[in-house]
């Protein structure tokens, strides 16, 4: 996902060990509530500066923070779960921020850091990515955090069911679907492709030929589809991250019988799909998202009650955005890739 962005990146007894700071309505603290100008500032843990995702995603945050008059910092930890650790532990300790918006790269990872700062009465939102070990739930895993998410295995089968039905629009029986997954050291990424692959072997037509790292760049799509095409070059279908679709397309170009499913919504993956080079994408609002996240982060460190999970999906119509739906609700995408 310009996305994505499988990182599709959570322990019970971690849970209970702070039940007792736990609040269902606010997600409440142990610690004093943050006041004065650092209430109004909003760190944010995004994926990687580097990836338009997270850019999209922080600009969202900034303008919200913006608008409530204080400010937002990007940390880029570049997709590595103990950089971003460092930096949610830093953070913490500086005092300098009143929220945390946080991607996680590793969503178990970053659990404890993500708990000392809900200690130290930082307002800590958890977005896209869960944190905690289960990837299957929108509510929060840790006691304290808002949960802002899109649910991997959800999406996983978003995007097996659109690869089905990409099948089912070209009558190919059977049909050879090819899922260039994101990266296999992400958890998140994991959880994802086993439900996009439960989802494909659910369907009696369609056949998993080959699950390739695919990664979440143009380059590393390049080359997942090249070895692909060596070893399949009779595939029907390939789902991948819509970075890695836009360099597979290019290996591919000759190849007019291929149907794309992508996983992002940037403005670049709507037109595809409008225009019929796509079958499919599960659009996000991924600009929005980034609000709402800073939007609740900034109530929650004002002391107002907020939602203790929303999934983000619900955020814009179109969670399985096919050409219909797109061009019916005038879906567009919030970034560029």
């Amino acid at each position: 996902m310009k996305t994505m962005a499988r990182s599709w990146m959570v322990a019970a007894t971690c849970m209970l060990a702070l039940g007792a700071c736990a609040d269902s309505d606010n997600g409440g603290a142990s610690g004093a509530q943050p006041s004065g100008k650092h209430g109004k500032d909003i760190a944010f843990f995004g994926f990687a500066k580097a990836n338009s995702f997270s850019a999209a995603t922080f600009e969202g945050v900034r303008e919200q923070a913006r608008k409530a008059g204080g400010t937002a910092e990007f940390f880029d930890p570049n997709f590595d779960a103990q950089t971003q650790v460092r930096q949610l532990q830093d953070a913490t300790t500086s005092g300098r921020f009143g929220v945390f918006v946080i991607q996680a790269n590793d969503g178990t990872a970053v659990m404890g850091a993500v708990r000392a700062a809900v200690q130290k009465g930082i307002a800590v939102v958890v977005q896209f990515t869960p944190v905690g070990p289960r990837y299957d739930t929108v509510q929060p895993q840790v006691p304290g955090t808002i949960s802002l998410v899109d649910v991997p295995t959800e999406n996983g089968k978003r995007l097996g069911r659109l690869a089905i039905a990409a099948c089912g629009s070209k009558k190919l029986k059977p049909c050879r679907v090819a899922y260039l997954e994101g990266m296999k050291t992400l958890p998140l990424d994991n959880a994802r492709t086993k439900a996009v692959v439960e989802t494909l072997k659910s369907a009696p037509d369609v056949r998993v030929t080959a699950q390739i790292e695919g990664g979440y760049t143009r380059d590393s799509g390049r080359k997942a589809m090249q070895d692909l095409l060596q070893a399949h070059p009779d595939v029907n279908v390939v789902i991948g991250s819509s970075q890695a679709l836009f360099g597979a397309q290019v290996v591919a170009k000759n190849r007019k019988n291929i149907v794309y499913v992508a996983n992002g919504g940037s403005r670049q993956a709507v037109k595809e799909v409008r225009d019929g080079r796509w079958f499919g994408i599960p659009y996000l609002a991924v600009k929005t998202a980034g609000a709402k996240a800073a939007e609740l982060g900034l109530a929650k460190a004002r002391g107002e009650n907020v939602p203790a999970a929303t999934d983000v999906s619900s955020l814009a119509p179109g969670a399985e955005a096919t050409r219909d739906v797109i061009v019916s609700s005038g879906i567009v995408g919030e970034y560029d890739e």
